[in-house]
């Protein structure tokens, strides 16, 4: 959910936390993790953290789920083929 919430543009935690209704230390935690792998980054202005993410982060991701995405949509394929048989 946070990583759906920050693709359309940065956000600072407060933020992230009042969106989905979760409590700032457990959102910044989370970011800690998504920052520790890489699929987000962090802009600090003062005292405040901006996140966003990390497009170069995320395409190992993406790349890992097209190959069930194809997988999937050959099943549904067979499926449908077999329907329109019957």
């Amino acid at each position: 959910d946070i990583l759906a919430l920050l693709a359309g543009r940065e956000r600072p935690v407060g933020d992230i936390a009042a969106s989905l209704s979760l409590a700032q230390p457990s959102v910044s935690k989370h970011l800690r993790v998504l920052l520790d792998v890489g699929l987000v980054d962090v802009r600090r202005d003062g005292r405040q953290a901006f996140y966003r993410t990390n497009a170069d982060g995320l395409r190992p991701v993406h790349e890992w789920t097209a190959g069930f995405e194809r997988y999937w949509r050959h099943q549904l394929a067979r499926v449908k083929s077999r329907a329109e048989r019957n």
